[in-house]
């Protein structure tokens, strides 16, 4: 809270006014959906006065809708804001520069959260904002909840090979959470294996020269209803909800959850 409370002051000043009072539990407002999901579980009571509109979104959100469903959505503009009065802001790193100085003129405190490709990094961000939302303790019980999900999913038996394929033919590879994810549930990344990086494109003919054992599809991926893969043999095929590839934090034991699923199916 020290570092919210310097913030306030250090905006406040450079805009010339007066900065608002920032309490042990300040009200917040949150524009980041994954910052949607680990708000929506470590903040009090009365908090967190809306989510982002992905987060009502079944096709974007983290979150399951009946828990997305108990917060009202912002669009994301400055006016939205303003209007709800929060104390403090959760952003993405992209948050448009006049949406930013609009609301630190306002006194309110904007913190920013990145993607995360680790199991640490999104620990190390669950930690963050329980410190800066006054919600520690609550943060630390989510952090251990994630973390003996991670530890009863750890495959110990022999991986098989899997190409986990996202929507427009693109791949989870080296370096990206989805990766981490898929190694540790009992996969070896074809991908990775290849030296392709997170977002890397693989045309479906490189699939077939080069298949891999499992094929994983995230999204509406047309490449896999192609009938040359139809007459490909060996290759099992499951499906996963790309919105557990969106975000850490909480999606992170749904995804291990049904990733352990899918290994279990492979002989």
């Amino acid at each position: 809270m020290r570092l919210v409370l310097t913030l306030a002051l250090v905006l406040a000043a450079c805009s010339g006014q007066a900065p608002r009072e920032v309490r042990d539990h300040p009200s917040i407002v949150s524009l980041n959906p994954c910052g949607d999901a680990i708000l929506a579980a470590i903040a009090a009571p009365g908090q967190l006065l809306a989510i982002s509109h992905y987060s009502h979104d079944p096709a974007a959100s983290s979150m399951p809708a009946d828990k997305a469903a108990h917060y009202p959505a912002s669009g994301g503009t400055a006016e939205e804001v303003l209007a709800l009065a929060p104390d403090m802001v959760v952003a993405d790193p992209f948050i448009q520069p006049a949406t930013r100085r609009a609301l630190e003129q306002a006194g309110i405190a904007v913190q920013t959260l990145g993607m995360v490709s680790t199991l640490e990094e999104s620990l190390a961000q669950i930690a963050a904002l329980g410190e800066a939302t006054g919600n520690p303790a609550r943060a630390e019980r989510l952090s251990r909840e994630i973390e003996a999900s991670w530890q009863s999913h750890r495959w110990e038996r022999e991986p098989v090979t899997a190409l986990l394929w996202q929507q427009g033919g693109i791949v989870a590879g080296e370096g990206s959470l989805a990766h981490a994810l898929l190694e540790h549930s009992g996969f070896a990344s074809h991908a990775a294996a290849r030296g392709l990086g997170q977002g890397a494109y693989v045309p479906l003919e490189n699939v077939l020269a080069d298949p891999p054992r499992v094929v994983i599809t995230a999204g509406d991926e047309r490449m896999f209803d192609h009938p040359a893969m139809q007459l490909a043999s060996g290759i099992e095929h499951y499906d996963l909800d790309p919105a557990l590839l969106y975000c850490g934090g909480p999606t992170i034991p749904r995804a291990l959850d049904r990733l352990g699923e899918i290994r279990r199916q492979v002989p």
